[in-house]
């Protein structure tokens, strides 16, 4: 059966016995008795033994270096095992002090010696590691890379993975139910010969075995705990990726990612080996888990380096060709840009320089390469991630104008900026796509007709609206006069109705308040699709709460000047965002429409329309063959009026949409500031709604005496809101009125609004915002856009 772990530690894990001790307990408390353990040289071994080849070649002593490092490897024996075990260990670490003798006092030395002394290091940690294990009372035998990973040689040994996977095997089937501790690090050629794995060798040694031995988990034991969203050291608030996929590491680890280097990963693409990064100072503690074959993404990550080397040069090739010459030399760029007039720009690593400058030397005459210059004053700010688009235009909005266009291709996004930019870039970049998404909770206060069409069409919206804003905004609250449920994790779009039935309760403002305030939002935007006149009163205390409202309810908006006023002041004194459009014209963008006019120098003069669908039905079909009171019955029977029609009759409504668009025009006056002019007459004002429908014809004399003298003149009647301003005198009313034939208010289509601005730039020409003016479908829509404004603003910088 094949083995199902393996174990990998650094040398920082086993810098002096209390690291050998906790090391040994991880392998006890974390492994099985058949795992395979890699190590690496403890704590600085590996650069002691080329401090003593230094001391060598330059002809100084080393001998006293040398004992210094025998003595390390001694004392570490002494405090880690029992006479017996120790004594066996003793007697090697001296015949290998003389062999190191030996080595050093050659007058030269072959690079298969030099790379024998080096690997000296691993040999002292496996022996170690597996006699404390055995001290520990299970069985455990060292084994030296060399004897079982065979390779080529070249700038980096190339394994002959056909023949090593043979050796791994045999070693395995040779040593079952035993716990095998492995050197990093090192490998030999086909004559035995020591060869050097170089740089993050031990990490490679790991994967590779793995792979090899058909391992199912690999754990690099480190001195951190796994891979961060951003170099913790840096950022502040870095946060642990619990999990990220293979192509993501390996780009993070191609861009400088101190803790995963590019080699360590490729021999675990097209295996089943997935790889976990774990602290061994805090075993107990989450860690980040690479999974092998996974194209799920996982949250963005913020890399950085603070130099890179930038090539400018010209070139007569294509730029697909170009990089192919550097990935097949193993030096793929950082990042690359071509330019105008066949000019590239690469950037790469400062220790891929040399070979990079030597490469484009070979390929010079090919390519006719020249103006060639080198730039080592840039760093690199990137963001990877398998989503890396989503994040595009964010990133590039934090560019400044010395940094180098936006590189991006699947996995990430780069940019290379002078080298005194790099940390606040990064920080910048972390904040604005790599830490938490901003989490807006919307609180719908009125489950009827609109409630539901709202939520019909944010279920269809919210996916690409998660995605525009880089946020996660979602319905966690229904709230009707009655019943109410409130969720933290959020109400299902596709069941809220049998979810609301099961699980609303009864509730009063205080406890709605508290529900709210226990929800893990960062901010929360609550609708109000009421009628609700006591709702209307606790919007000082959901602002007071830090809580956003977008209002279809009139009578915030249209209340007493001083509560109006009092509300403005709390979103002044605050960033707090309360936005109407859809209590006055639904979908229609009159509010929007005003703003943007007083936005650029314009000064209202007059505004007026018909605000009613209601009435503007009656009135478009209203021409005295049949009483005004049988079309007002028979629009009731198709519901196009309230439940009792007088509510729209009255124009009360008219009044209060107008009252709204003075104030939002900057005018402070009141309801009473506005004549009203209503069809119902006083002695029906009051009266029962059956009575008012019993004597609903005593409307009809004076509608038919008022369309006779209107037609006489050739006009027509409307039911009309105004408010202009003459000479500094201000005039407001809602009634009817007698207008041309070609007004802009006579020829609607029954049921629409239209709203007529005149300002300064529209004197002649007055501008004209017409179209459905109530409905479920345009009222949400109304109600959704006011939502997306908040958003936005929300997230802005």
């Amino acid at each position: 059966m094949a083995r199902g772990h393996l174990h990998k530690f650094g040398g920082s894990s086993l810098a002096d016995a209390d690291c050998y001790r906790r090391v040994a307990h991880i392998l006890l408390t974390h492994g099985h008795s058949d795992d395979l353990i890699v190590v690496s040289a403890a704590g600085k071994s590996t650069n002691f033994l080329y401090k003593l080849l230094n001391l060598r070649e330059s002809g100084q002593l080393w001998q006293e270096e040398l004992q210094t490092l025998i003595s390390y490897q001694q004392t570490l024996i002494e405090q880690l095992l029992s006479n017996e075990q120790a004594r066996d260990l003793r007697e090697r670490l001296s015949t290998d002090k003389s062999q190191l003798i030996s080595l050093l006092s050659l007058e030269t030395r072959s690079d298969y010696q030099v790379s024998q002394v080096v690997s000296f290091g691993e040999r002292w940690s496996s022996r170690l590691m597996a006699a404390l294990l055995r001290e520990s009372g299970v069985a455990s035998s060292h084994v030296d890379a060399c004897s079982i990973l065979v390779a080529d040689e070249g700038a980096v040994p190339n394994i002959r993975m056909a023949e090593s996977r043979e050796k791994v095997q045999a070693l395995l089937n040779a040593h079952p139910n035993e716990r095998l501790v492995i050197t990093g690090f090192i490998c030999a050629n086909d004559k035995g010969d020591t060869l050097l794995l170089g740089r993050n060798g031990s990490d490679y040694s790991a994967t590779l075995i793995a792979s090899l031995a058909d391992i199912g988990r690999v754990t690099i034991w480190t001195d951190v705990e796994g891979v961060f969203n951003a170099d913790p050291n840096k950022i502040n608030d870095a946060k642990l990726l619990k999990s990220m996929s293979l192509i993501e590491a390996d780009r993070l680890a191609r861009l400088g990612s101190p803790v995963l280097h590019s080699r360590t990963l490729q021999p675990l693409f097209n295996t089943e080996v997935s790889l976990a990064v774990r602290s061994s100072y805090a075993s107990h503690t989450d860690f980040t888990l690479i999974a092998p074959q996974s194209s799920s993404a996982s949250a963005p990550v913020v890399t950085s380096l603070n130099q890179v080397v930038l090539f400018s040069f010209k070139a007569q090739v294509e730029l697909d060709a170009l990089i192919e010459e550097f990935t097949q030399a193993g030096l793929t760029p950082l990042a690359y840009w071509s330019l105008a007039q066949h000019k590239f720009e690469l950037a790469v690593t400062l220790e891929n320089q040399k070979q990079v400058q030597s490469l484009l030397n070979r390929i010079s005459s090919n390519y006719q390469i020249d103006e060639l210059n080198i730039q080592d004053d840039y760093g690199l700010v990137a963001l990877v991630s398998a989503d890396a688009e989503l994040y595009r235009r964010s990133f590039a909005r934090l560019l400044s104008r010395d940094a180098k266009p936006v590189y991006q291709d699947n996995l990430s996004l780069v940019t290379l900026v002078p080298q005194s930019q790099v940390g606040l870039l990064t920080q910048k970049v972390h904040r604005r796509c790599a830490g938490p998404r901003m989490r807006i909770g919307v609180l719908l206060l009125g489950v009827g007709n609109i409630g539901e069409a709202w939520i019909d069409l944010f279920n269809r919206a919210q996916a690409s609206l998660n995605k525009e804003l880089e946020a996660k905004v979602e319905l966690v609250g229904l709230v009707s006069s009655k019943t109410a449920l409130v969720s933290n994790s959020g109400i299902d779009l596709n069941n809220w109705q049998q979810q609301y039935q099961q699980y609303a309760t009864s509730w009063t403002y205080d406890e709605l308040f508290s529900q709210i305030e226990s929800l893990s939002c960062d901010e929360v935007v609550a609708l109000d699709i009421s009628a609700s006149a006591s709702l209307t009163l606790q919007y000082p205390e959901l602002f007071a709460r830090g809580i956003h409202v977008v209002s279809a309810n009139k009578l915030a908006g249209s209340g007493p000047l001083p509560f109006y006023k009092e509300l403005k002041q709390q979103l002044s004194n605050r960033r707090l965002f309360w936005r109407y459009n859809a209590s006055c014209g639904a979908g229609l963008p009159i509010q929007h429409a005003l703003n943007d006019l007083h936005n650029s120098g314009d000064t209202i003069e007059a505004v007026g329309g018909i605000f009613s669908g209601t009435l503007c039905w009656l009135f478009e079909n209203y021409d005295a063959k049949k009483p005004f009171s049988e079309l007002v019955l028979e629009a009731k029977g198709l519901g196009i009026t309230e439940p009792d029609p007088r509510d729209d009759l009255s124009g009360r409504d008219m009044q209060r949409k107008l009252l709204i668009l003075a104030r939002e025009i900057g005018l402070a006056i009141e309801l009473e500031d506005i004549q009203l002019k209503s069809l119902v007459p006083a002695e029906l004002a009051d009266v029962s709604l059956n009575d008012f429908l019993a004597r609903i014809h005593e409307l009809d004399d004076v509608m038919q005496q008022q369309f006779i003298a209107a037609a006489e003149q050739d006009k027509v009647l409307r039911y009309v809101a105004s408010l202009d301003k003459v000479n500094g005198k201000l005039t407001a009313e809602v009634g009817i009125q007698w207008v041309d034939r070609q007004h802009p208010y006579a020829n609607l289509t029954p049921g629409d609004n239209v709203f007529v601005i005149r300002s300064a730039f529209y004197q002649g020409n007055p501008l004209i915002i017409r179209g459905p003016g109530a409905g479920r479908e345009v009222t949400a829509a109304a109600v959704q856009s006011d939502l997306v404004h908040i958003c936005r603003d929300l997230l802005q910088e």
